[in-house]
């Protein structure tokens, strides 16, 4: 589920201070963190994800020998002071195959951070078939079915926001979050944005 070459990329731009001097990462040190963030599924879906999220909140820590002298830094995953350090990118209809290599499911949208999936996205068309009911209610259910076990819950470990909209409002959770606890998207205009609208324009022609 990780763009690889942007992971690596990011890493091999990052420093780390020792002995009065900044560093890079060996190439030892960026497989180590790679290899941290290979989510353990099999301890499930909620601890895959709680270790994802520590790991951006707090980062990797690595072992390296500077001269002989062992240093113990912590490499962080998503630069947090300078935003336009970090790589953004955006997927519309990511393949992804289940769990059991049956068959796949396409999120209609995936936003990636330096190569990791942080948000997923299921878009609707604003109108819908049943009088009262959203429709964004029908991206939620698909939401909480594409984490089961044996769909793809291999993409929700990385997710930190779950995003639900239909051109006329959003709903936005995290993983593992009920259907009734999906909280309303508020913004200081009552459109959801540009993109969204554009997406959901598409989605309808």
């Amino acid at each position: 589920m990780v763009l690889l070459p942007v992971m690596r990329a990011f890493l091999a731009k990052q420093t780390f201070s020792f002995a009065g001097k900044q560093h890079t990462l060996s190439e030892a040190a960026i497989d180590k963190v790679m290899h941290e963030l290979n989510p353990a599924m099999n301890l499930g879906l909620k601890a895959a994800n709680e270790k994802i999220y520590n790991a951006l909140m707090y980062g990797v820590s690595v072992t390296e020998f500077i001269d002989g002298k062992k240093a113990s830094p912590t490499i962080k995953l998503i630069d947090w002071h300078n935003i336009d350090k970090n790589a953004f990118h955006c997927t519309e209809e990511l393949v992804v195959q289940n769990a059991e290599g049956t068959g796949n499911r396409r999120p209609d949208i995936v936003c990636f951070v330096n190569g990791l999936p942080l948000v997923v996205i299921e878009a609707k068309r604003p109108d819908s078939n049943k009088e009262g009911k959203s429709t964004n209610f029908a991206a939620i259910s698909q939401h909480i079915r594409n984490q089961k076990q044996d769909e793809i819950p291999h993409l929700y470990a990385y997710s930190q926001l779950l995003l639900a909209i239909n051109g006329h409002e959003g709903l936005y959770a995290t993983c593992g979050t009920p259907e009734k606890f999906w909280a309303k998207w508020k913004e200081e205009h009552s459109h959801l944005g540009i993109a969204e609208a554009e997406f959901v324009r598409l989605k309808k022609s």
